[in-house]
């Protein structure tokens, strides 16, 4: 259980930490030239980033580092779960799509559990480069980041990753499948 403050408890904590530093040793690929002595700095010099951090742990992104954002002074983590993280499926794409549905609602959105968790959800862009650490969503599907004007149509868009080649798809943004959640980032 966590508190309401937002901040793990000590154990949590070090459990969260250990579960980083030994993904983060083991996938080395993804994070070239940075050491996780620094990363574990600013982890913890934000607790708040901790509590996010173990949210997208619990409901299977397994995030890692994957660069490092030099203007910002942050390192960026995402989801690198092989598929799109178990616990963030089967929601619809945003509030406004979720309340858009008379029957058979799924129990949330995208962006909202995104909001709830205090991450982001991912662009195309950055789903494009998660690709080039592996082969991720072989066999489900994640929401992406929306460009306004397709959204004001009602529509949003979804990626995945077969034949070798990164597809970029589109549906109703009120649309929900149990293989179709979404990946996220969080800069600390």
């Amino acid at each position: 259980m966590k508190n309401n403050k937002k901040e793990l408890l000590p154990e949590q904590r070090e459990e969260l930490l250990n579960t980083l530093k030994t993904r983060f040793e083991k996938n080395m690929n993804r994070h070239q030239g940075l050491e996780w002595a620094n990363v574990l700095a600013k982890l913890e010099a934000k607790p708040q980033k901790l509590w996010s951090l173990d949210d997208m742990e619990i409901s299977g992104g397994e995030p890692d580092v994957v660069g490092y954002d030099q203007k910002t002074d942050e390192y960026i983590f995402y989801d690198c779960s092989p598929e799109s993280p178990k616990g963030r499926r089967s929601v619809c794409y945003d509030g406004e799509a979720l309340e858009s549905r008379k029957e058979h609602k799924p129990k949330n959105s995208a962006l909202e559990m995104a909001a709830a968790m205090g991450i982001e959800i991912l662009t195309e862009e950055q789903y494009r480069e998660l690709q080039q650490f592996g082969k991720f969503d072989t066999k489900t599907s994640s929401w992406i980041k929306t460009p306004a004007d397709i959204r004001k149509l009602g529509g949003a868009i979804f990626a995945d990753y077969r034949y070798g080649t990164i597809f970029v798809y589109h549906n109703g943004a009120e649309s929900y499948y149990g293989a179709r959640g979404f990946r996220a980032s969080l800069k600390v």
